[in-house]
């Protein structure tokens, strides 16, 4: 992929984000559905801890699956174990100069979609985002389930390949647009994810919210790879300044928050106890304060597997600063009565926690000098190389 042709790239994927940061002023404000209703000490303590509990499935998840791709991204292949075959798969490399831009993106899409809430109909707005979200959360939820159900079929199971492929042109200046390869058991994916986006979009349920939501938050952090550690810190200190920035500074986040309609938070209600699976009274955590922390995580996984030694300290120690800054987030919240922005505590931990370990380690040196190359980097050679052998 050329320099172009990363930059629309990078801007969609500060927009996702960006709009996941946005959903819930950035921390996990809980929203009551009635003024009167007051949350239990039981069904709130249940609520939070549900929180944490879902928010660490993806990035653990999705940090292994981040090993897998980036070894199928060395090899030059893309048929890793989430059974897929196609370009739309492979990781997006996120680079310094990517991460730099990256919150000034996204404050300008926050900022867009602040003035959009303002001139639009509100009404209008959440429906044409909810049937976006609904083909994004098919697709997510179709690709987070193929590696579970690669095991449960059994090898007896009739699995056919398909192909789609579209071209534009004839002869030597024909051009694919689309080449997408799947089989019989990315249909039976597709199928079951289509029936939760469907529910979703009737009903508005909070569990099918989730479900899109872990997929959306998997994905992430499988798909996007920071290219070293340095970069990492750079992405996560300018979101640190936009986030305290959007969420003290000015009300334009919250106001998002409170109008922004989308699979793009994990919610969890205060009020299950009381009221069964129709309860209304939410807690809730963007996917923004799951999927930025996930990816520097993901990123010290893949520093872990490239040591050679058998240990994954920095992804443990950092995993375990995610879970001491998100519950500091809760603390906190709960004891001001106010929204926090999540990556004020996030960040410093997931950070602060593995330097420290290298500083003991005496690896931090080598920690900050680790480096992946994206695809881009490698192809140009390998399509050099391929040229001089068809020459020959």
């Amino acid at each position: 992929m050329s320099e172009v042709e990363q930059v629309p790239a990078t801007e969609a994927a500060a927009a996702i984000l960006d709009a996941l940061n946005a959903t819930d002023s950035n921390g996990t404000e809980a929203l009551n559905a009635t003024a009167k209703f007051v949350a239990t000490p039981e069904g709130t303590a249940l609520a939070y801890g549900s929180l944490v509990f879902m928010a660490l499935l993806p990035i653990f998840f999705g940090a292994l699956r981040s090993v897998s791709c980036s070894k199928s991204k060395e090899l030059g292949e893309n048929d890793y174990d989430s059974g897929f075959r196609n370009a739309a798969d492979m990781p997006e490399t996120i680079t310094s100069r990517d991460a730099a831009r990256f919150p000034i993106i996204a404050s300008c899409t926050l900022f867009g979609l602040y003035l959009f809430f303002k001139v639009f109909s509100q009404e209008y707005i959440n429906l044409l985002l909810s049937v976006y979200f609904f083909v994004l959360g098919v697709l997510a939820l179709s690709h987070t389930m193929s590696p579970l159900m690669s095991r449960i079929f059994p090898a007896s199971f009739p699995n056919k390949q398909y192909q789609l492929l579209f071209t534009q042109g004839s002869g030597e200046a024909k051009e694919e647009i689309v080449n997408y390869e799947f089989d019989t058991k990315n249909l039976v994916c597709l199928l079951i994810s289509s029936v939760v986006g469907v529910w979703y979009l009737l009903k508005k349920h909070w569990i099918a919210n989730n479900l899109f939501g872990l997929a959306f938050a998997l994905n992430g952090v499988e798909l996007l790879h920071l290219n070293n550690v340095s970069t990492g810190c750079i992405l996560l200190g300018g979101l640190f300044v936009y986030d305290v920035f959007w969420v003290f500074g000015t009300n334009v986040m919250v106001t998002v928050a409170k109008s922004f309609e989308a699979p793009i938070k994990l919610v969890f209600p205060q009020d299950l106890l009381e009221k069964g699976l129709e309860a209304s009274n939410f807690a809730m955590l963007g996917l923004g304060d799951i999927v930025i922390p996930g990816i520097f995580i993901a990123l010290l996984l893949r520093f872990d597997v490239s040591l050679n030694k058998n240990s994954k300290t920095y992804f443990y120690s950092s995993f375990l600063a995610y879970i001491f800054g998100l519950g500091l987030t809760i603390f906190v919240m709960h004891t001001f009565k106010h929204a926090q922005p999540a990556l004020l505590y996030l960040v410093p931990a997931c950070v602060g926690f593995p330097v420290i370990v290298a500083l003991f380690k005496g690896e931090l040196t080598e920690m900050f000098r680790y480096e992946e190359s994206s695809p881009e980097e490698t192809r140009p050679k390998e399509d050099s190389s391929e040229s001089e052998k068809k020459h020959q």
